[in-house]
């Protein structure tokens, strides 16, 4: 088996399942911005190019969602944008739908009250609510106000009509979401998007618990394009693991 990453095309059985080594720190303050291993920066930009720019029928719109709840998703899904965004000349657009531990806006040193959630319920253009990051063509729609009824703000036909917005005005969106199992609107999500990767954690994720992930997925007509193993240990050093 390879050691580098390797993006699923199908995950159709478990022996598919690959992973990499992606690794996000704890959650920083606003300014703090972590440094990455090399080996991580390489792993994102393999993400990048096999998910996005491995031809015509490439993927537009991907959700990124955990098994569980946490910050993982965030900072992959971020990471992505950003490296997508330096080799792509039309927009780029992350999104935070990852409502109860959004973190976006950390990754990319954004800060803004509004978003998503204030998108869903405003009848305004979509753009009223985006900020542009640092880079030119990477743009992030926070996760927005804190809501306390998600079930009754979030209605999937005004959910569904801000993505085709966003669909409308990039060329890509990447979408961080809440796990699949345990929330509707990442489902739904899901069913605007083009498919879904997934995250897991490497000797914390239970495999019932992606199995049930994939069949919430098939379930909803949704395409699973593959998965990310977080925080993978290699057994011996990583100078030594390159000359293999």
């Amino acid at each position: 088996m390879s050691r580098n990453f390797e993006l699923l095309r199908r995950a159709e059985t478990e022996q598919e399942w690959l992973g990499t080594s992606l690794a996000p720190p704890p959650a920083p303050a606003l300014a703090a911005r972590p440094q990455f291993r090399k080996s991580t920066l390489e792993e994102e930009a393999k993400l990048v190019q096999r998910l996005f720019l491995s031809g015509p029928e490439a993927p537009r719109t991907v959700v990124f969602c955990g098994a569980e709840f946490g910050y993982a998703p965030s900072w992959i899904c971020a990471r992505a944008g950003e490296v997508l965004a330096a080799q792509v000349t039309g927009p780029v657009c992350t999104v935070d739908a990852n409502f109860r531990v959004p973190h976006v806006h950390q990754c990319l040193e954004v800060e803004s009250p509004l978003g998503l959630t204030d998108a869903v319920l405003d009848v305004g253009p979509v753009q009223n609510f985006i900020q542009q990051t640092r880079s030119s063509n990477l743009w992030l729609l926070p996760c927005g106000s804190q809501v306390s009824e998600l079930g009754t703000l979030l209605r999937p036909d005004r959910l569904k009509a801000r993505m085709a917005d966003l669909r409308a005005q990039f060329d890509y969106v990447l979408i961080s979401a809440q796990p699949v199992h345990l929330a509707v609107d990442a489902v739904v999500l899901s069913q605007t998007s083009d498919g879904v990767v997934l995250v897991l954690e490497a000797n914390s994720s239970r495999r019932e618990v992606a199995q049930q992930v994939k069949l919430t997925l098939e379930a909803a007509g949704v395409k699973l394009l593959g998965a990310v193993l977080n925080n993978r240990t290699f057994p011996i050093p990583d100078v030594v693991y390159r000359k293999l």
